[in-house]
């Protein structure tokens, strides 16, 4: 399994969201996000492989952002964010599941197992 790991459930309708790109940044020492990697959201709305299953990252300050505007663009509903960054530290080689859990005008998160 990937050390990082997320998924997104749209509460308003009670359902995982497929389709969503999600990228993956660390913050550098010059205090610039670089790209690590990304992927999308499955029909379960996951994304199990975000990195390779044998890479291990550093410690450090890292972020997910999604880009959920499509996927209401898609649905033809009104949203208020057009995408959503949540940034978060890695303190060592556990496994960090980063939750989504989004509506059209609020969104919460959560260090899931």
């Amino acid at each position: 399994m990937s050390q990082i790991t997320t998924h997104i459930l749209d509460t308003s309708a009670g359902k995982p969201v497929k389709g969503v790109s999600v990228i993956l940044y660390s913050l550098n020492n010059d205090s610039l996000w670089e790209e690590i990697s990304s992927g999308i959201t499955n029909e379960d709305g996951r994304i199990k492989d975000l990195i390779t299953e044998n890479k291990i990252l550093n410690p450090g300050t890292y972020k997910l952002k999604f880009l959920t505007g499509g996927y209401y663009a898609k649905n033809n509903i009104r949203r208020f964010y057009p995408f959503v960054e949540i940034t978060f530290e890695i303190e060592n080689e556990e496994h960090y599941h980063i939750p989504l859990l989004l509506n059209p005008f609020g969104y919460t998160t959560y260090r899931g197992s």
